[in-house]
């Protein structure tokens, strides 16, 4: 009888830990893979812990395009973009001001000789004046979008591009700022794009533009002001507020 009693448990005791060994395989092999990014306080291409998960992060010109996409820009910021133009014997630096909110963009441009270039625009409707003058020029969009206005490119068009024309991608570290680094292939006339992204803000921090090889643009935006925009970046001189506080 104890001889039978003894045979029960242990037949009771294997099932169970089947059970437990088939639960733990079936977690293992259904967990839904991800990509972690760093942050400002991790280095760039080290290890990220996430919950009970070990995911060691690398960006390739094959994963950079998946990596880019799960980044987003901050509905609310604002900017010092440094722009320099580069051209044989000589080059030319300007900044833009820049204030974004939602889908709505203030830039406030130094242009030669000194004079100020102001635009608002939602995407839609560009409303554009000079210095401090009354008069606004209103203009459809157009093809002219946000980042246009910044004289800065946009980095999501690394989305649409073929794998193979990614010359190179990693991470990489500029000023401080941990960024994903991104190098398109020369196209047909000689052009290559260079891309840093700042993994923190999802934000363009730097690029550059080449020319069979040199440097023809280059762009800068290290950092985000403290003071967020108001609906006074968004007024018109004639006193128009596009932006209503909320």
């Amino acid at each position: 009888m104890d001889k039978r009693w003894r045979s029960r448990i242990t037949a009771a005791f294997l099932a169970v830990t089947v059970l437990v060994i088939a639960v733990m395989l079936s977690g293992t092999l259904h967990r839904t893979p991800h990509i972690t990014l760093p942050s400002s306080e991790q280095a760039p291409g080290h290890a990220a812990v996430t919950g009970d998960a070990l995911t060691v992060v690398e960006v390739t010109p094959e994963t950079v395009q998946t990596a880019i996409a799960t980044l987003s820009r901050p509905q609310e910021y604002r900017r010092t973009v440094t722009v320099e133009q580069l051209w044989a014997g000589g080059s030319g630096t300007y900044e833009t001001e820049a204030a974004v909110s939602g889908g709505w963009t203030r830039t406030d441009r130094t242009l030669a000789g000194g004079r100020m270039r102001h635009a608002i625009t939602d995407g839609e409707t560009t409303y554009i004046w000079y210095d401090s003058e009354i008069n606004v020029r209103v203009v459809p969009a157009g093809g002219i979008s946000a980042d246009n206005e910044q004289t800065i490119p946009t980095y999501e068009e690394i989305l649409k591009l073929p794998v193979g024309a990614i010359a190179a991608a990693d991470y990489r570290t500029i000023s401080g700022v941990n960024c994903i680094y991104v190098e398109t292939a020369e196209d047909p006339a000689g052009y290559a794009l260079r891309y840093w992204v700042s993994v923190d803000t999802g934000l363009l921090t730097a690029s550059e533009r080449l020319l069979n090889g040199e440097p023809v643009y280059r762009m800068a935006a290290l950092s985000l002001d403290e003071d967020l925009p108001a609906a006074a970046d968004f007024t018109l001189p004639d006193g128009t507020v596009l932006l209503e506080e909320t």
